[in-house]
C-alpha cells in the first residue's frame, strides 16, 4: 500500500486520463481536475489558443504553475495533461504529492480514439501516427518513471477500465492526509 494524498493519472493523449479519472472520483468520493481544463479557466483561453498565440513554452510553464496549485491540495483525481511528465520539478512534485497511475495505450489505439479529434495542437500535422510514435518515445519512460502503478487501457471502454483500475487502487493506494492541505 502506497499513501499518497492524490490520485494523479499521466499518460498519453487518448489514454483515457479524464474520463476515468472522473469515474474514479466518484468511486472514492474525491474531487476531480483535470490539469487542461483549469488551464482554459485561468488563461481564458483554449490549450490551442495557447499555443498559437504564445507557444508551447508558454503553455509548459502554465501547466506547472496549475499542477503545482493542484498538487500541494489533497482528495483530489488529477488527469495531467500528457506532457505534464516534461518538466523535472512536475515529475518531482508527482512522485512526492501523488499516487501516480500510468495509463498506458498503443498509438494504434490512441489513433483510433482521436480520429475525430482536431482540438489538439501537437496532432495539427498531417502525420498523426509519426507525431505519436515520437511523443512516446519520449514520453512513457517518463510516465514509467514516476508511476506507481501502470495500467493498459486499450482492451475497454473507460466505465470498465475505472472499475478494474478502482478494484487495483482498493489494494494499492490508501489516501494519506497531511495537516492543513487544502485544494484551491
Amino acid at each position: 500500500m502506497n499513501p499518497a494524498p492524490n490520485l494523479v493519472l499521466v499518460g498519453p493523449m487518448g489514454s483515457g486520463k479524464s474520463s476515468i479519472g472522473r469515474r474514479l472520483a466518484e468511486r472514492f468520493g474525491l474531487a476531480f481536475f483535470d490539469a487542461d481544463r483549469e488551464i482554459e479557466a485561468q488563461a481564458g483561453a483554449s490549450i490551442a489558443t495557447i499555443f498559437e498565440c504564445a507557444g508551447e513554452a508558454d503553455f509548459r510553464a502554465r501547466e506547472q504553475v496549475v499542477l503545482a496549485g493542484l498538487l500541494a491540495g489533497e482528495g483530489a483525481v488529477i488527469a495531467t495533461g500528457g506532457g505534464a511528465v516534461l518538466d523535472a520539478r512536475t515529475r518531482q512534485l508527482l512522485r512526492e504529492r501523488g499516487f501516480v497511475v500510468h495509463l498506458h495505450v498503443d498509438v494504434e489505439q490512441q489513433l483510433a480514439r482521436l480520429a475525430r479529434d482536431r482540438s489538439r495542437p501537437l496532432l495539427a500535422g498531417d502525420d498523426r501516427e509519426n507525431v505519436l510514435r515520437r511523443l512516446a518515445e519520449v514520453r512513457d519512460p517518463l510516465y514509467d518513471d514516476i508511476a506507481d502503478l501502470r495500467f493498459d487501457t486499450a482492451a475497454m471502454g473507460a466505465a470498465d477500465t475505472a472499475a478494474k483500475l478502482g478494484h487495483l487502487l482498493d489494494a494499492q493506494w490508501q489516501m494519506a492526509a497531511t495537516a492543513g492541505a487544502a485544494h484551491p
